[in-house]
């Protein structure tokens, strides 16, 4: 199963220092979403990483970065949007409905299913909270007749608790934020071990 980490929606001082001892724990793929952000921020906290590690990333926004710093790929944050003109590469979707995914998982090396589980730190900007929650029954249906499968990422409320269930269910990956940067305060803490110690909690727990 594969893991996926998304970043807080903003920036914080902390972030490069934080995002590279992650990659030097193991993280194979960290998905850079800042929505509503200038470009130039994401510049900035990529040019403070050691480009060893652009390989792992893949930008929701800004598209351009991605052949600018060598970049994994690109991820569209509707499945109905287009790839941007003469683009190739690595292009990872978001479906809101079940309905999406059989398409947009053919225009994809992945897609994200959203929302799984209720999700009060995180929901994808575009979300209503409201709707965006599958029944278990609708997911556990759905894999039967493989509409979720290896390709599909879990993401919405997913925590270290409800990995195994995201397993049971046939998913390929989940999707984890608010689970992970919730244990660090960006505005009272410097000493970010608890973080580190969770994502090596989630890495064992998707292996």
């Amino acid at each position: 199963m594969k893991l996926i980490i998304m970043t807080k929606p903003t920036f914080f001082v902390e972030e490069d220092k934080i995002l590279t001892t992650l990659f030097e724990e193991g993280l194979d793929c960290l998905h850079l979403y800042k929505p509503g952000s200038e470009p130039i921020y994401a510049e900035r906290l990529l040019t403070l990483l050691p480009e060893d590690y652009y390989k792992r990333i893949v930008v929701h926004d800004h598209f351009y970065l991605r052949s600018e710093y060598g970049l994994r790929g690109i991820h569209l944050n509707h499945a109905t949007d287009p790839t941007p003109a003469g683009y190739r590469g690595h292009t990872s979707r978001t479906c809101h409905q079940l309905s999406e995914v059989p398409v947009a998982r053919k225009q994809s090396d992945y897609v994200f299913l959203s929302s799984i589980f209720e999700s009060p730190g995180h929901q994808m900007a575009s979300v209503p909270a409201d709707d965006s929650v599958f029944g278990f029954e609708q997911l556990q249906q759905a894999r039967r007749q493989g509409v979720i499968d290896r390709r599909v990422y879990a993401l919405g409320g997913i925590t270290l608790d409800n990995i195994r269930l995201c397993k049971d269910l046939g998913f390929g990956g989940v999707v984890i934020c608010g689970d992970l940067w919730n244990r660090f305060d960006i505005h009272r803490e410097l000493d970010y071990k608890e973080l580190i110690a969770h994502f090596q909690k989630l890495r064992k727990a998707v292996g």
